[in-house]
């Protein structure tokens, strides 16, 4: 069956909370992590949820176009006539913003997550040419340009190895709609191992308390931590769109994705992740990389 595919930069502009719903080591609201890698990463479940409350807030809830893009409403009568026609992948990590004593922040990502963006790209079809990383001594770090200087992110210092990372950096500003100029200044690339601890521990946690009313103290059992990705993180995310599965009327695959490609976010560029939307959580820049697959 013919597809049409694309990959969604997603830039968050605030924090995101998507909750994986238990609480570890100390955080009572953890976010979604891979389970093999711990890599943080928002479910391919909550980025299509997102979508579909976009597109029912934008077109109307009973929009015919709706109902082939993302199936039948479940809580209708026709929930089990047919499937939807697009499917969309895990949001995976691209970019991680971290602390730095030598500017206001980095970008940092590792040879693991580039290498498994490529693969990515190749399955759906879309070319993402730039040459990967050498191995990485564990305490370097690759840059596009060097001053000399050691460099410091979080708590950790790293001697610093220029790199000729020019094509890397177009595709991932093509990807995320960061200008070039902006991460040339600011790319990272580390270890593998240094940026499994770095996603681990340089994400936020924030504590939360409620106030009783009447007696203006904390509320018994009211003291909870919470995780988020900060903003100015970046991911992607899959989409693949195929014929429409309803029986009596049917709309190709290009037309399933320009659905979202271009009537949903084309004007629009603007998701919603996650959860605590009413504190402004959540808010994705959205860059789309599109290309046609026979």
């Amino acid at each position: 069956m013919t597809s049409n595919n694309a990959l969604i930069g997603l830039w968050t502009e605030t924090s995101l909370h998507a909750g994986a719903g238990g609480s570890v080591e100390g955080i009572d609201l953890p976010i979604q992590r891979e389970a093999h890698s711990s890599w943080p990463c928002v479910y391919g479940s909550a980025v299509k949820g997102a979508l579909r409350a976009k597109a029912e807030d934008k077109f109307g809830k009973d929009n015919t176009s709706i109902k082939f893009v993302f199936g039948p409403d479940s809580d209708s009568d026709s929930a089990s006539e047919h499937a939807g026609a697009l499917l969309v992948g895990d949001a995976r990590l691209l970019l991680l913003p971290v602390r730095s004593l030598n500017s206001h922040f980095k970008w940092v990502t590792c040879p693991a997550i580039l290498e498994r963006l490529q693969r990515d790209g190749r399955r759906l079809g879309i070319p993402l040419d730039f040459a990967l990383p050498q191995k990485i001594d564990k305490t370097k770090v690759l840059l596009a340009e060097i001053d000399g200087n050691d460099l410091f992110l979080e708590e950790y210092r790293f001697s610093t190895e220029e790199a000729e990372l020019t094509n890397m950096v177009q595709t991932l500003s093509r990807l995320s709609g960061i200008d070039e100029s902006t991460l040339t200044a600011q790319l990272v690339i580390v270890h593998n191992d240094q940026f499994n601890y770095l996603s681990r521990y340089a994400t936020s946690v924030a504590a939360h308390i409620a106030i009783d009313n009447n007696s203006k103290t904390v509320r018994k059992g009211a003291l909870w931590y919470e995780e988020t990705l900060p903003p100015e993180t970046v991911l992607y995310c899959a989409l693949s769109a195929y014929r429409s599965r309803d029986d009596k009327n049917s709309l190709p695959a290009d037309a399933i994705l320009n659905c979202i490609t271009q009537d949903l976010l084309g004007a629009s560029p603007y998701l919603q992740l996650g959860g605590n939307e009413t504190v402004g959580m959540g808010w994705c820049k959205v860059a789309i990389n599109q290309h046609q697959q026979a």
